[in-house]
Formats: C-alpha cells, sequence, structure tokens
C-alpha cells in the first residue's frame, strides 16, 4: 500500500515538475512577445518624427 502511495507521489511530481517547465517557457515567451509588441509600438510613434519632410520649427 504504501509503496503505491509513493509511486502515485512521484507520479504526481513528475507532472508537476513538466507543468512548471511549461509554464515557465509561456511566461518567457510572454515576456518575449510583449518586448517585442512594445519595441514595435515604439518604433510606430516615433517614425513619423523621424521621417518627416520637413524640420520642426
Amino acid at each position: 500500500m504504501l509503496d503505491q502511495i509513493n509511486s502515485c507521489l512521484d507520479h504526481l511530481e513528475e507532472k508537476n515538475d513538466h507543468l512548471h517547465a511549461c509554464l515557465r517557457e509561456l511566461l518567457e515567451s510572454n515576456r518575449q512577445t510583449r518586448l517585442e509588441f512594445q519595441q514595435q509600438s515604439k518604433q510606430q510613434h516615433t517614425e513619423p518624427h523621424v521621417q518627416g519632410s520637413q524640420p520642426p520649427v
């Protein structure tokens, strides 16, 4: 009986470790995507000023 409980707990720990690793990957991916989105957003807001045909007065 104790062996079965031990085996189940080991299995749960493995699944938990796998899930934890997947969630960390997802978190990192989301961080990277957010940073890329922020950079693109900044570029879109600054492009008209950089590419303007007339200098500021």
